[in-house]
Formats: structure tokens, C-alpha cells, sequence
């Protein structure tokens, strides 16, 4: 890996460019993610093409995705050994990245990323929507943001967020990294956070009306769901909440994904 190509790079601030220069946090971090032959690794923000250049000694292939094509001569440069390697300099929000993936042959799909962080949350929506078949997601993000991924219920970090994350994955923290890791160095601490591809275990009945009762739920997170839930059969909403020895004074940060797919299932 070779961190001298950047010494002239111009960086944008309008995508998020924070280049990890650690070179053991980047092998961790590869290490961790347990990468081997039979892996097709998805990466978004390839920056520098480092964490690339080490995702590419382990994984069959590796597909980045980058918006600032004045990095081609950079990544180009650095991934001139790595043959098993394809850039799309592209915006990922707006690839048709389903079609991308059939172009290969893989056993297990990772993404694998040093996320820019203004983009966090639409990036793994987008993962989840476009229903690209992920078995797992190990992901730099802004220490905050990961507290939130797995926050518990009546923390001041659970939010809706949380739920519509747990509900498709196991989450757990991987590490803490240092702001001083990066160059330029940002203003925040980062942690990286492994999602894992699970089942359906809520018994939901209609997921399009679960999400939206969640997302109402924590409209106002300061009010009670008598306040956010206006719009529904409150009748109903209490009926179910009874049921849960609960009341329509309770707040939503309070009630587990569980007790969420209960109420969704009886209104």
C-alpha cells in the first residue's frame, strides 16, 4: 500500500473524504471481516484504495464504487498488482448495483467499506431495498451513528433507525478507531460495525405497515404514542398496548422491536 500517492490529492469536502491511513486498523479490519476465495466484497468510497488493496488479497473479487473520478490515476496506481479488482466510478445511491453483481460468480457477498458518513443511512437502505442478497456489512461509521445501530430500547441512542437495522441483521461493534487514524482528520471518533444477514423472527404481517407505525411512532421522541400515532385507530393501538400491559402514554423508545411487530399485527 502506498499512502505517498495522496500527497497532492485535492480533498473534497462535499464527499466526505476522510482517508483511514492505519495500516493495522486496515488489516483488522479485513481480518475481521473474514474475507476468503469464495467472497465477492462490495466496497463504497474507495477514497485512496486502501482498505481495496488489502480487501483484494483475500476476496475472489472485489467491486468498488466511486464518485470523485479524480481519483483514477491514484487507485489505478495503487491497484496496479491486484487484477481481481473493478472500480465503478459512479455514485452507488444512483447504480443499478443488482445488475453489477450477476456479471460475477460468488458464494457470499460482503460489503466492506469506510462509508463516507454524510451517506450513511441511505447507503445501507439502499442495501436493504435493492435486495442485493448481503450476507454481512462491516462498516466504518461515525462512532454515534454506531452507537445508534445497536442501541438498546429507553437508551437515548434507540430511535427507529435501530429498529428498521435489527430487523434485518445481528449488530455488533467490531471496534473503536481513533479520529487521529485518518488524514485529514475529522472532527468525530469512528467504530466499525458488523451487520449479519439474519431470518425474519418477528411474525410480522404486513412490513410496509410495521416500518411506517415505527417511523410515526418516533415522529415526536419527546411525545407519548397518543400524540405521534393521531392518525390510527387509537381504539385499536390501545387495545394491543393493554395486551402488552402497556398504556397509550408510553413513548416509543421504551418498546422493543417485538412489542412493535405485536402492535403492527392488531390495529
Amino acid at each position: 500500500m502506498n499512502q505517498e500517492l495522496v500527497k497532492d490529492f485535492k480533498f473534497k469536502k462535499k464527499f466526505g473524504q476522510n482517508f483511514l491511513r492505519d495500516e493495522n486498523i486496515l488489516r483488522n479490519i479485513v481480518e475481521k471481516s473474514q474475507i476468503d476465495k469464495d467472497t465477492l466484497v462490495l466496497e463504497i468510497g474507495v477514497g485512496a484504495a486502501y482498505l481495496t488493496y488489502y480487501a483484494s488479497k483475500k476476496a475472489k473479487n472485489v467491486i468498488g464504487y466511486e464518485i470523485d473520478d479524480s481519483l483514477k490515476d491514484i487507485i489505478k496506481d495503487q491497484l496496479k498488482a491486484s487484477d481481481n479488482v473493478e472500480i465503478v466510478f459512479n455514485d452507488f445511491l444512483k447504480s443499478d448495483v443488482k445488475s453489477k453483481l450477476k456479471e460475477y460468480d460468488y458464494k457470499k457477498l460482503y460489503v466492506v467499506a469506510n462509508l463516507p458518513y454524510y451517506i450513511t443511512t441511505p447507503i445501507i437502505t439502499k442495501i436493504i431495498d435493492d435486495k442485493l442478497g448481503v450476507d454481512k456489512i462491516v462498516i466504518m461509521v461515525q462512532k454515534e451513528v454506531g452507537d445508534r445501530f445497536n442501541a438498546k430500547p429507553s437508551s437515548k441512542e434507540y430511535n427507529s433507525l435501530t429498529i428498521f437495522l435489527n430487523y434485518y441483521f445481528n449488530i455488533t461493534k467490531i471496534m473503536d478507531v481513533s479520529r487521529k487514524c485518518f488524514y485529514p482528520e475529522p472532527n468525530v471518533d469512528s467504530a466499525v460495525i458488523e451487520f449479519r444477514a439474519k431470518e425474519p423472527e418477528y411474525n410480522v404481517k404486513n412490513e410496509e405497515m410495521f416500518f411506517k407505525l415505527v417511523r410515526d411512532s418516533f415522529k415526536f421522541k419527546r411525545k407519548n404514542l397518543r400524540n405521534n400515532l393521531k392518525g390510527y385507530d387509537l381504539d385499536k393501538v390501545e387495545k394491543a398496548l393493554n395486551m402488552l400491559n402497556k398504556d397509550l402514554t408510553v413513548r416509543a423508545e421504551s418498546l422493543t422491536i417485538e412489542e412493535f411487530a405485536f402492535i403492527s399485527n392488531n390495529i
